[in-house]
């Protein structure tokens, strides 16, 4: 069975990787500009500091990418308990988007309090951003 699974997935992981890493590249841009963030890490774009190699070497940027958010670790957790599509949780590769903050995990103190690590996967990349940009409106 494991193997069946195994096939299954691999033969439409191309799909999924195209779709979660446009899915990423197009809220890593909206990120940017949002109020509610102050940076965003998403080698895809131009304002990385590595983002001259990634084009380099790769062929997409992946569906991996940090945020931190203004105000305060607090805040962060606020927007991770808002999300409603995106699951707050820790798992990371599936076609559903996921986010965490590593700076309350014991022993990761030195990861700045505000970030917020998202895996992105393949919802609607417009719902996606709506459900962001609810989480990030906080009052």
């Amino acid at each position: 069975m494991e193997a069946f699974l195994a096939i299954r997935g691999a033969r439409t992981l191309g799909l999924r990787m195209e779709r979660a890493q446009a899915n990423a590249m197009a809220l890593a841009l909206r990120l940017e500009g949002h109020p509610g963030v102050t940076r965003v890490l998403y080698p895809g774009l131009e304002s990385h500091p590595t983002h001259a190699n990634a084009a380099a070497f790769m062929c997409g940027y992946g569906a991996m990418m940090s945020f931190e958010t203004t105000g305060s670790g607090n805040r962060a957790s606020a927007v991770c308990e808002r999300v409603e599509l995106i699951n707050h949780a820790t798992s990371l590769g599936g076609i559903e988007s996921t986010m965490e903050r590593r700076a309350v995990i014991p022993g990761q103190e030195t990861i700045p309090p505000t970030l917020i690590r998202f895996s992105v996967g393949c919802e609607d990349v417009d719902d996606l951003w709506a459900d962001l940009d609810q989480a990030l409106t906080i009052e």
